[in-house]
């Protein structure tokens, strides 16, 4: 009698509670936490290079900086723990700015990186120091470029808005604006799930609309 006791509680803990849960997340509106926005209306891309834009896409954002070779560690890092977990989803992308005048280490860092990885989705472009310092800048960060470098990525939505957290408890004032790539910690629980969190916030909304649209034409409006 106990060991079937224990084979049904077995049973419910693997099978019965997570449909629960999930039933009760397919089911409600809006029942998550979204994304926080840190900052708004940020510099596009397109004032840097008019073929690439933040709009309609999920970016991550990265300032490369002047030493590519000290700073590439971080991106192989970035590649790993994200990008390759995110490369099959829609509008997704990662947009890497350095200086103009390092192309030669820059196109050394992509081939490096393509090794383990499609680069179909990264983004490596160039811009002047004004341009790439006012692109920053207008995230209003609490931190500054170090020689056009940032060992934080940042993550963009698809109006152009900073997304990031309000209550980090790693983070002064509980804000954090961008997200260390040195720390495969920080890619791995923060990054990664906040991409995550962002996505399903747009799927939430998208079937709310449809569900809307559904619920109008029942009505005949």
């Amino acid at each position: 009698m106990k060991q079937l006791t224990k084979k049904r509680i077995v049973l419910f803990l693997l099978f019965i509670f997570p449909l629960i849960c999930f039933l009760i997340l397919s089911t409600g509106t809006n029942n998550f936490t979204r994304l926080p926005i840190i900052t708004k209306n940020i510099l596009d891309i397109s004032t840097i290079d008019t073929t690439n834009t933040f709009k309609e896409n999920v970016t991550i954002v990265c300032f490369v900086g002047n030493d590519v070779k000290k700073t590439k560690g971080g991106f192989f890092n970035l590649n790993e723990k994200v990008y390759k977990n995110f490369i099959e989803y829609k509008k997704f992308q990662i947009v890497a700015i350095f200086p103009e005048g390092k192309e030669i280490e820059v196109e050394k860092l992509q081939k490096e990186i393509s090794a383990f990885t499609d680069m179909v989705k990264w983004n490596f472009i160039s811009g002047s120091e004004e341009n790439i310092t006012n692109l920053y800048n207008s995230f209003n960060t609490n931190d500054s470029l170090d020689n056009l470098y940032s060992s934080k990525v940042f993550l963009v939505d698809k109006n152009g808005e900073l997304r990031g957290r309000i209550a980090d408890q790693d983070s002064k004032n509980g804000k954090l604006f961008g997200y260390n790539m040195q720390s495969v910690s920080v890619l791995n629980a923060k990054l990664k799930d906040d991409v995550k969190v962002l996505y399903y916030e747009y799927y939430a909304a998208f079937k709310d609309k449809n569900k809307n649209k559904a619920d109008r034409k029942e009505v005949g409006l």
